[in-house]
């Protein structure tokens, strides 16, 4: 049982770090509009293109049928923690590159609350971008004011995934410069290759059973799904059990690749 002594320096060690982050991003202002350009632009480019020539079918959760801009809105909030996850990992590569990662990680604190407490603020990020793109979202028709409340621990719980996902590559990205193999191998096949953009029987339908499969195991598929049945105001259970699952098994493989007796810090003495 953790002491108040020992309570109040975690508090402000995560008021500290966490606040480090919002502070960087509100002084920032283009830095939000420039995180929701990208979907924005597939949500009002796509969702004009395909309107009619998709179409999506009566599909779990759904009761009936819906409109595509309706269908891709839990990808594209996906999309936001996706890129915010894969910039927190730039972000710590540049922090270890700079030294300041070395100097948190000597702080008289065990290096997991260090690390967790770099995982929440990150996922904080996340969920105020994707917060304000549901607010976009309102503004161009699509009704969300009677899913939001059930769809904000859904995004909480993926954001936290795709925030530990890149917390366990930062450990893998030794350099700056390797950061965009990082967006082709992971980030983009990440997000293709799942329910973002079309159902997969769609995919079982044209014959790509292989795409299929890969997009039934993309854990990006289990964070868009368990968001698009939050708003529906319904629990995907499947989901939310291999998001929880990869966000612990992603963190644990990044405290362990930043122990100093096996991970990055003994490599580079």
């Amino acid at each position: 049982m953790l002491h108040p002594p020992i309570l109040m320096h975690l508090a402000r060690a995560l008021r500290a770090v966490v606040g480090r982050e919002l502070n960087k991003f509100l002084r920032q202002p283009s830095r939000l509009a420039s995180s929701l350009v990208r979907p924005l632009l597939w949500f009002v480019v796509f969702s004009a293109g395909f309107h009619n020539v998709f179409g999506v079918a009566i599909i779990a959760p759904y009761a009936t049928y819906v409109d595509y801009k309706e269908y891709m809105l839990p990808g594209l909030l996906g999309m936001i923690a996706l890129f915010n996850g894969m910039q927190s990992s730039l972000s710590m590569v540049y922090d270890r590159e700079m030294g300041v990662m070395r100097l948190l990680l000597t702080a008289p604190l065990p290096r997991a609350w260090l690390l967790g407490f770099k995982l929440a603020g990150s996922t904080a990020l996340s969920l105020v971008q994707m917060l304000v793109f549901m607010a976009v979202a309102w503004a161009f028709g699509v009704d969300v004011t009677w899913g939001w409340l059930a769809v904000v621990p859904a995004m909480l719980l993926g954001a936290t995934m795709l925030a530990a996902l890149g917390l366990m590559l930062s450990v893998h990205i030794r350099q700056l410069e390797n950061f965009a193999g990082t967006m082709n191998f992971v980030i983009f096949p990440m997000f293709f290759i799942s329910t973002a953009l079309y159902p997969l029987w769609k995919l079982r339908e044209s014959g790509a059973l292989w795409l299929y499969q890969l997009a039934e195991l993309n854990p990006f598929t289990a964070v868009v799904e368990l968001m698009r049945y939050a708003l529906q105001n319904q629990l995907n259970t499947q989901a939310a059990v291999v998001v929880t699952a990869t966000a612990a098994l992603s963190f644990a493989l990044a405290l362990r690749g930043y122990d100093p007796q096996r991970g990055w810090v003994r490599q580079r003495g």
